[in-house]
C-alpha cells in the first residue's frame, strides 16, 4: 500500500462501478463508458494537472478559473473569425497557450517571489475569473458544428474522449520516466533538503504549475467541445473536485506521495458517485448530503489505512 498508495481509490472505484451496474442496467453497454468518460473528462484533466502541483507540496486554487477563461476566450476568437478552421486552430493553439501563461505567472509568484500557495492563486484564480468575465459576461456564442461533431466523434474507429485521455496518462507516463519526476518528488519530500542537494526548486514548482495551467487549458478545450458555447463560470467547481479526486486517488496534500494514476481514479470515483445518486432518484435535498458522507468516508479509509502502516 505504500508504494501503490492508489489502491483504495482501485477498491473504491470497483465498488462504485458494481454500484452503477444494478442501478442503471446499461452501464456495460457500449456506449455508456464512453458517455461517463466524455462527461468526467474536463474533472480528470484538471486533477492530472493539479497532481504535479501536490506532489511539490503546492496547490492551485485557480485552475478552474483557468478553465473558465480558455473556455471563454477560445469560443470568443472562433465566433469572431466566422468559424473558419483557421480560427478554430488558432483559437485552440491561442487556449493552450493561455493556459501555460496562467501557469507560469502561479509558478512565477509562489517559486520566485515566493508568496503563499493557498493565498496567492485564489487571487490569480479571482484575476482570471474576472478576465473571464471581461471577455464574454454571459454564457453565450456559438462554434462552428465540426469542434462538436470531432469532439463527440472517432478517429479510426477510438472515440476522441478516450484518445485525449490516453494522451494524457501518456504525458503521465512518459514524465514519470524523467529527472523532472525526481526532482518534483523530492521538492514535495522536503524542498529545503532538495535545494540543498543540487534540485533546481524554483524551476520545478514553476513547471508543475505550468502543467497545471496546460491541463487546465485542455479541460477547457473538452468544454468547448462538449457545450459548443462559452460560459465565464463553466469551470468553477473544478478547482475543489480536482483537489478531491487527487486526494482520494491517494496522492498526499503533503507532497512527495501519489501519482496521476489515482487522481484518474479519484476523478471516476466523483463522477460516479455523482452517477449513483442520480440513478438511486435520491431526493433533491439529500444528493449534497449523501455525495458528502460518501467522500468523507473514501477519505477516512484512506486515513485509517495510512495509520495502520504507521502502527
Amino acid at each position: 500500500m505504500q508504494r501503490r498508495p492508489y489502491l483504495l481509490a482501485v477498491v473504491v472505484f470497483a465498488v462504485l462501478c458494481v454500484t452503477n451496474a444494478i442501478l442503471q442496467p446499461s452501464f456495460l453497454h457500449p456506449g455508456v463508458p464512453v458517455s461517463n468518460v466524455a462527461a468526467f473528462l474536463p474533472m480528470i484533466l484538471v486533477a492530472v494537472g493539479q497532481t504535479y502541483v501536490v506532489l511539490a507540496s503546492d496547490i492551485d486554487l485557480s485552475a478552474g478559473a483557468i478553465v473558465s477563461l480558455v473556455n471563454v476566450a477560445v469560443v470568443s476568437i472562433i465566433e469572431g473569425m466566422g468559424g473558419s478552421g483557421v480560427s478554430v486552430a488558432l483559437g485552440m493553439a491561442t487556449g493552450l497557450a493561455l493556459g501555460l501563461i496562467c501557469g507560469f505567472f502561479n509558478g512565477l509568484c509562489v517559486a520566485v517571489l515566493r508568496f503563499q500557495p493557498i493565498v496567492t492563486t485564489f487571487a490569480t484564480g479571482i484575476v482570471f475569473g474576472g478576465f473571464a468575465l471581461w471577455i464574454l459576461p454571459e454564457a453565450g456564442k456559438q462554434v462552428p458544428p465540426v469542434v462538436y461533431q470531432a469532439y463527440a466523434g472517432a478517429v479510426l474507429g477510438v472515440p476522441t474522449v478516450i484518445l485525449i485521455l490516453m494522451g494524457a496518462i501518456g504525458f503521465a507516463a512518459f514524465v514519470g520516466r524523467t529527472p523532472f519526476n525526481l526532482a518534483l518528488r523530492a521538492t514535495g519530500g522536503n524542498m529545503q533538503a532538495a535545494y540543498q542537494t543540487g534540485v533546481p526548486v524554483a524551476r520545478v514548482r514553476i513547471g508543475a504549475y505550468a502543467i497545471c495551467g496546460l491541463f487546465a487549458a485542455l479541460a477547457g478545450l473538452a468544454l468547448v467541445g462538449e457545450t459548443a458555447s462559452g460560459d465565464p463560470l463553466i469551470g468553477g467547481a473544478l478547482t475543489l473536485s480536482s483537489v478531491t479526486a487527487v486526494v482520494l486517488g491517494g496522492t498526499a496534500l503533503k507532497g512527495c506521495t501519489g501519482g496521476v494514476a489515482g487522481s484518474i481514479l479519484g476523478a471516476f470515483i466523483l463522477g460516479l458517485i455523482n452517477n449513483v445518486i442520480f440513478f438511486a432518484q435520491l431526493p433533491f435535498e439529500w444528493q449534497g448530503l449523501i455525495q458528502g458522507v460518501i467522500i468523507l468516508a473514501a477519505l477516512a479509509g484512506g486515513v485509517l489505512m495510512a495509520r495502520g502502516r504507521q502502527s
